[in-house]
């Protein structure tokens, strides 16, 4: 496990677009945290490396946001609000997984459901300082 301490929401921003340099296509990242501890601003953060992160929004309502980059689409999940892994099949979900990089807001709800290899970011808000926030990394299967 990798553990990085964001002292803003810039911090963050950068790591996502360290990160962001290293992804490739069928990456799946699980963006796990209470709201507010900076799953979309990571997002925003992959996006500014590709150019995109004027067009970030969250996928709250619309389930997923689709960004275009020269390399692969991103697909950007928020599955909060699914009632069950089915309405993620019925979406036709898994199919997203084969055809780009996903990053999946709240993906512990869907983590049965996902190919062996994943990282998961897990978002914390440190107890002594509001404005910092613990992202502990960890991959499972090859990723």
């Amino acid at each position: 496990m990798i553990e990085f301490i964001s002292k803003c929401e810039q911090d963050t921003i950068d790591f996502a677009s360290r990160l962001a340099s290293k992804l490739k296509p069928k990456d799946i990242i699980v963006l796990s945290g209470d709201l507010g501890s900076g799953k979309t601003k990571f997002v925003q953060g992959i996006l500014k490396y590709f150019g995109l992160e004027n067009e970030i929004s969250s996928p709250t309502f619309t389930i997923v946001n689709e960004y275009y980059t020269p390399s692969f689409p991103i697909y950007h999940f928020d599955v909060y609000r699914l009632s069950d892994i089915y309405e993620f099949y019925a979406m036709g979900g898994e199919e997203y997984f084969e055809n780009g990089v996903c990053f999946i807001e709240w993906g512990e709800l869907i983590e049965e459901i996902l190919p062996p290899n994943y990282m998961k970011i897990t978002f914390e808000k440190d107890p002594q300082n509001e404005n910092f926030r613990i992202l502990k990394l960890e991959t499972f299967g090859k990723a």
